[in-house]
Formats: C-alpha cells, sequence, structure tokens
C-alpha cells in the first residue's frame, strides 16, 4: 500500500465502517462502542494506526467469536466480543489480502518461511572428524548363483562384486527390474519403472569400471526414489492424483548425488499420498513380511521395496516417523539423519522445519554408504547445514560407550521382549546402559508446528477444492486436516514454537549424559521429540515378534476391522538409536556391533526369495 492506513478513511469507506459497527455492535454497552471517526485531511507527522482499514470479508458478530472460541480454546466476555466483532472487518480481515484480497499473492513451492529451525542449539558441540571414513574389508564372498540371493545382498557386499567385475551393473540392474515387475501387483509399491533409464546409467557404469573409473560404492548399485525427488523428465507424482501427470525439468539435489556417485535410478517408489501413511492414488502399498497389511508410511514403497529385495537401496523421507515406521514394519534398516544433514531441494515440502531425507536399506553399513553421498549443503536449502564430516569405522571398537535408556518405556507397550534383549546386547557388547530421564511434558502439542506448516505447504491444493481427488479420506487423512489447520492460533504456533526451544534444551540435557539412546521405535514422545529437535535416529531388525492382528497407520474404523489371525504370523521387530545431532558415525559404529549380535538381519520375508 501506497498509502498510509490512515489515508484509507475517505468518506465512502466510512460510511461502510458506520454501517458495519452499527450492525455487530447489537447489544453493546456504550462503552464497549468504539467512535465512528470523521472525514478530515490527515494531520501531517500522524503515524498509521491499526484498525484504520477500509472494511473487508464477511460481517463478524460477536457470536461469531463464542462459536470460534470452541475451535480455539480460549473465553471472552460478552464486551470483549462486542468490541472484537466491532472493528474485524478492519483491523484484523484486511491481513489475509495476501490469499483474498484483490492483490493476492501466490507463493512458489521454493519459497521457504523466513524463520528457519537450526537444531545445533548455543552451547552444542558438533563432532569433527577423528579418523577417515573406512568401510567393512573385503570378505572376498564368491558371487552366488542364484539371482535372489544376489538381490538381497546388502549394498557393501554388491559393490565389492561389482569394483571387481564379478558382477556387471547391467546384469544386477536386470535383476532388480524383473523382480519389480513380478512383485508389484502383490505390493503395490512402484508409481514409475524406469526401464530404459535405468540400462542406460547401468551400461555407463560398467564402461565406466571396465575402464578403470571406478567412482565408489554405490557406483552401478540400483536403487528407488521415495517420489517425492524431483526426477527430470520422469514423472514425480507424490502419490497424489492431482499431480500424477507433474513432470519436473531438474533433479533434485540427491538424485543428482546419487547420479554423481553411479547409482542406478530403477524406480519412482509408492508414499501415502502427500507423505502420509501408505495409500497412495494407486492403491495401498502392503508390507511383504504380511499381505494382509499396509507397508507403513510414508515412506511405503522404499520400505517394501527394500524388504522384498527389489532395489539395492531406497531413499525415504521424514517429517513425525516416515522413515521410522515402515523400516520397522517391513523389517529394513533406516537412517534418519540429523535435521539439516541433506539438502531438501527438489523434494516435496510438506514441512519446512522438520522433512529430512534419508537412506533405507538392507544393512547398517548400507546407510553410511549412501549418506556418505548425499549429505552436505547445496546453497539453495537454507536450512542444510554446513554438516561435519561423516565419521564411520566398521571395525571401531564400542566398549564403554553409554547407551541412555527411559526405564519406564522399557517396561511398557510399545517395548517388547526385543526390546528388552536388545539392552541386555548392549551389556554383553562391553556398552554401558545409562538410566534417562524426560519430564511430563505435553510434547504432542509439538504437532501443532506439523498440521500448521503442512497446511501451509499444501493451501493452494486447498483452496482450489482440489482435496477430494485424494483417494484417502477418513477424518485423520490430510484433507481434513488441511482444513482444520486453517483454524489453528497463530498465537499458538509461536508458543508452541518457544516450547520446541524449550524440549530442544532438555534433549542437550539428555545427550550431555550419553554417546547414543536406545528407545522403543514406535514410542510416540521420542517420534515427536527427536523429529522436532532434529536428532538422527537408526531403526534397524533386532528380532522377531508374533502378531494376531494386523497393524495400521490409520485410526481405527469400526466400519472396517483389521485382519486377524490364528495362528498368529511371524513378523520382524526393531529397536531405534537416537544420536547426539551430527554424530550418524556412532550410530552405526554401534548398529553395525548389535546388528552382528542379534544376528536375525539375514532372515527374508516368505514368497520373495
Amino acid at each position: 500500500m501506497t498509502n498510509s492506513r490512515r489515508e484509507f478513511l475517505t468518506a465512502g469507506s466510512l460510511g461502510l465502517l458506520g454501517v458495519a459497527m452499527s450492525k455487530s455492535a447489537g447489544a453493546q454497552t456504550p462503552a464497549a462502542q468504539a467512535p465512528v471517526a470523521q472525514a478530515q485531511s490527515p494531520t501531517p507527522g500522524a503515524p498509521p494506526a491499526f484498525g484504520t482499514a477500509p472494511p473487508v470479508g464477511p460481517e463478524a458478530t460477536p457470536a461469531t467469536f463464542a462459536e470460534a472460541e470452541k475451535l480455539v480454546q480460549v473465553e471472552m466476555s460478552a464486551a470483549d466480543r462486542a468490541v472484537a466483532a466491532s472493528n474485524w472487518r478492519m483491523q484484523m480481515a484486511p491481513l489475509y489480502e495476501r490469499r483474498t484480497g484483490p492483490r493476492k499473492l501466490a507463493l512458489e513451492a521454493g519459497i521457504a518461511p523466513a524463520s528457519q529451525w537450526n537444531p545445533a542449539i548455543p552451547g552444542i558441540a558438533l563432532p569433527t572428524p577423528a579418523t577417515a571414513y573406512a568401510r567393512s574389508a573385503d570378505a572376498h564372498t564368491p558371487l552366488p548363483a542364484s539371482d535372489e540371493a544376489i538381490a538381497f545382498a546388502p549394498v557393501w557386499q554388491l559393490s565389492r562384486w561389482i569394483e571387481k567385475r564379478a558382477l556387471t551393473s547391467t546384469r544386477l540392474t536386470e535383476i532388480y527390474l524383473r523382480r519389480l515387475e513380478r512383485f508389484d501387483a502383490q505390493l503395490h509399491c512402484v508409481i514409475t519403472l524406469t526401464r530404459e533409464h535405468a540400462l542406460a546409467q547401468a551400461k555407463a557404469a560398467d564402461a565406466e569400471i571396465a575402464a578403470g573409473k571406478y567412482r565408489g560404492p554405490l557406483h552401478g548399485i540400483p536403487w528407488g526414489a521415495k517420489d517425492l525427488l524431483d526426477t527430470a523428465g520422469i514423472p514425480t507424482t507424490w502419490g497424489a492424483e492431482p499431480y500424477r501427470n507433474r513432470i519436473p525439468a531438474e533433479d533434485a539435489t540427491v538424485v543428482r548425488r546419487l547420479k554423481e556417485a553411479g547409482a542406478v535410478l530403477v524406480a519412482k517408489l509408492s508414499l501415502g499420498a502427500l507423505a502420509l501413511n501408505d495409500i497412495w492414488f494407486g492403491g495401498q502399498t502392503m508390507n511383504p513380511w504380511l499381505l494382509e497389511e499396509g507397508s507403513s508410511g510414508s515412506s511405503a514403497g522404499p520400505g517394501a521395496a527394500v524388504a522384498a529385495g527389489l532395489v539395492g537401496f531406497a531413499i525415504g523421507s521424514e517429517t513425525g516417523g516416515s522413515i521410522v515406521s515402515p523400516t520397522m514394519r517391513c523389517g529394513v534398516t533406516g537412517l534418519r539423519p540429523t535435521y539439516g544433514r541433506v539438502p531438501r531441494t527438489g523434494a516435496m515440502t510438506l514441512c519446512w522445519s522438520l522433512d529430512k531425507l534419508g537412506p533405507m536399506t538392507r544393512s547398517v553399513e548400507d546407510t553410511i554408504l549412501v549418506l556418505r553421498a548425499i549429505h552436505g549443503a547445496d546453497a539453495v536449502d537454507l536450512a542444510c547445514a554446513p554438516s561435519p564430516h561423516i565419521t564411520f569405522e566398521a571395525a571401531k571398537s564400542i566398549k564403554g560407550l553409554r547407551v541412555g535408556y527411559f526405564p519406564g518405556w522399557m517396561k511398557e507397550a510399545p517395548a517388547t521382549d526385543v526390546d528388552r534383549a536388545a539392552l541386555e546386547t548392549v551389556k554383553k557388547l562391553g556398552m554401558v546402559p545409562v538410566e534417562v530421564t524426560l519430564p511430563d511434558w505435553p510434547y504432542d502439542s509439538l504437532n501443532l508446528i506439523l498440521f500448521a506448516e503442512a497446511a501451509a505447504a499444501f493451501e493452494e491444493l486447498t483452496m482450489s477444492g482440489h482435496l477430494p481427488d485424494l483417494k484417502a479420506q477418513v477424518p485423520d487423512a490430510w484433507p481434513n486436516c488441511f482444513r482444520q489447520a486453517r483454524f489453528l492460533s497463530a498465537v499458538d504456533f509461536v508458543q508452541t514454537d518457544r516450547f520446541r526451544r524449550k524440549v530442544a534444551l532438555e534433549m542437550a540435557r539428555v545427550m550431555a549424559d550419553v554417546d547414543l539412546l536406545l528407545v522403543p521405535s514406535l514410542r510416540d514422545e521420542i517420534l515427536v521429540i527427536t523429529n522436532n529437535t532434529g536428532h538422527p535416529s537408526l531403526t534397524m531388525r533386532a528380532g522377531f515378534v508374533e502378531v494376531s492382528e494386523a497393524r495400521s497407520d490409520w485410526a481405527p474404523d469400526p466400519a472396517h476391522p483389521l485382519p486377524r489371525f490364528s495362528p498368529p504370523r511371524h513378523v520382524p521387530h526393531g529397536i531405534t538409536l537416537i544420536g547426539r545431532l551430527f554424530d550418524e558415525g556412532t550410530l552405526a559404529e554401534v548398529g553395525l556391533a548389535l546388528e552382528s549380535a542379534f544376528g536375525v538381519v539375514a532372515e527374508r520375508p516368505a514368497g520373495f526369495a
């Protein structure tokens, strides 16, 4: 606006103001009534005042505020409501001009909020590299005779065969392409198969390796991308009907870095629509271990494809559990990096201050091989930190490391005997269990940030009327959440952001006394806390449990009960390690020792091997 708000008080607008106030004042007491300003020339030097813009928007009465109080759980007196209604259209409604007014302004998808979350609060010492990276030594394992055995091999082993030219990238790529085509009818995990693109990349990798130009452990390894990562010339659908024909012009930073590492993209894998749970426009992605249940989400396709041996590795994303949960359900290994470790440029935005990209694999070491290729600032993602180098030694001793745990959590659901046995394994490996505590605070209140940012990210979809196009329309799906979030309080958003900082300070206190934490993977508090504070996590198979009912990410629906099993079904169960900020190396070193001690990583889902 070129004129001050006072200068809008022309005779015409004053007339409208008087009408609006006379309608809304109703039963106001004289003390609550606001005087009507008289038309006059602005006094030189008078500053602009609140509440003097032309009235806009629908009429708001005291009754409007009485009803709105129920949504934000505040209470006002009758007099307060009357005053609020008297100038709402001049004081607050004009603030919506960016969205509703004559100068409505669209915000491009790449525009992030001005405020950025930095997990490294003052006083936090980031790790510095002490040793060079060292992957596992070559065990000189001969190439298996069967394609299935090759398909289920971890990346670190595949890389040794390719490096020695015992296996070509082309053969490995063809193995995975055939498996993707064969098993997708059961799993519904593939959105776009990139056959020609993959074979061209594999052929190029083989030529380079034959010429002695080996790029490293990911060279020639086929992988799958959660379909929220942009791929130039290849559809990137976000799993959602309104975007199924979306074809980006450029690769996401992570895709570009994996291409530079020589990895071969074989498929764009499913995600729950707009990164929620496991239902997308093509159906529900299923768990290879238990085909009667979904694979969990939102990294549904990566979890299912890695577990079934359909890709060498996959890239997933997490905002509030989307790597941890499908990793648990599908029995794979998932690394959620420190917030800011991996750039999200070219990835679908759900929540600017929460989104993270990370590897999903069949072994602990594989997660570090992938993370080393994709981490580091890209000068575009403003939240991506110039993160310290990742240190990792596959053979490093972990004796004496302090492993924090919450005693109460280990005694109650969702913890199982597998979690409790993992804690005993920690002791047997020479690490030191340390009891830790957190205050009994309302941590789920932090989800206000998730709902508000997600609704902002998809405001255009909401306002354009295309939310009904999404497949999932239950009350706990995005369409209803996005609509409800319009009524969250901005004041509460700021207060929740302050609460987030308070929680980060508590986590700093806890992590100052331990090297890492061992927690039940799906404990709600720790999922919410660490996604908001930005701490890294490693989720890995630790054993098996018996389940008598299918699991679901969705709220219970009595009209559609979940399948029950008699006898119970045998499914994998995992534990989660939480690390210090930017200390994924220690997580992987401990994870590698635990993986070896658990001895359960090699078992495969029946019907896929």
